[in-house]
């Protein structure tokens, strides 16, 4: 009798993505030991002998790596063809060459659509609910504390479900086509668009830089007290608006892809910068 798949096993090993896939990355097999522990309920219930579940393990924990929540169409993917392998249609080569296939495509797709279109839109909208009130600040947080998994889980369970049942064949009708590189490009554009408008919404920097004297007033005769003469923020936006915030977010970009300078030392250094020009605002009088 042909073997197959049962739809609580299925569960089973989605959710053993889901949830192992953030905390068992590490420098040897990356995501590997995750796959290892999603495919373990569907290689217990495919496989008889213990010689032929160890086999398939093993295979199964070796390096793998791609964005966790579009790369759970790859755990689908390789659940129909271990079930098409238990019945002898298939064989542990071609397994391990399409996981190993699909790192690429699946990894550039979530990084497009998840990290820089998804989860930015999802923050722009909490911020914006958060800096909308006082009273209701912790409103944005609380709802990016319930819709991020939320739409984490069904994405991903969508995308695991399509993958076993389309198998190999959807995937490569997808690439032969083209699709796959239109939607990647699309996410693509998209993801930058986002990022620019998080960049000229809520990175604010300002030069806190100016000169003021007192100016006599020879219509009223009197004499004006701290008269702004120049000031360096309102010159830099009026020659180029936004300007430091873009410096700001280059600058941060450049550090950490080029440098390899770590989130902390940033952090650090965006401080120095802040208790800097705070104190240049004081001694010009911009913060009084």
């Amino acid at each position: 009798m042909e073997k197959k798949i049962s739809e609580k096993t299925l569960k089973k090993s989605f959710w053993n993505w889901f949830f192992f896939n953030g905390c068992s990355q590490q420098a040897e097999s990356m995501l590997g030991m995750a796959f290892g522990q999603s495919m373990a309920p569907v290689i217990e219930e495919l496989y008889d002998t213990k010689e032929e579940k160890a086999e398939a393990l093993k295979r199964h924990t070796s390096l793998f790596n791609t964005e966790s929540q579009v790369g759970s169409i790859v755990n689908g993917i390789v659940c129909g063809m271990e079930e098409a392998n238990a019945n002898g249609k298939c064989s542990p080569e071609i397994i391990s060459s399409v996981k190993t296939a699909l790192i690429g495509p699946t990894s550039a797709i979530g990084d497009s659509l998840w990290v820089a279109t998804i989860i930015p839109i999802l923050l722009t909208i909490c911020l914006s609910i958060s800096q909308a009130s006082t009273a209701t600040s912790w409103l944005g947080a609380a709802l990016y504390l319930i819709a991020y998994p939320i739409l984490t889980c069904c994405l991903s369970y969508f995308l695991f479900k399509f993958g076993y049942r389309s198998g190999l064949e959807g995937m490569q009708n997808i690439m032969a086509t083209g699709q796959l590189d239109k939607l990647t490009n699309t996410m693509t554009v998209m993801g930058l668009i986002v990022v620019g408008a998080l960049t000229a919404s809520f990175v604010s920097v300002s030069l806190p830089i100016q000169i003021t004297k007192d100016v006599y007033d020879a219509t009223t005769g009197t004499v004006l007290e701290n008269q702004v003469l120049f000031n360096a923020d309102n010159m830099l936006n009026t020659i180029f608006p936004k300007i430091l915030p873009l410096g700001l977010t280059m600058g941060v970009y450049y550090l950490y892809s080029k440098k390899r300078w770590s989130p902390m030392k940033l952090m650090g250094l965006i401080l120095v910068m802040a208790g800097v020009l705070t104190g240049i605002g004081y001694l010009c009088g911009v913060y009084v």
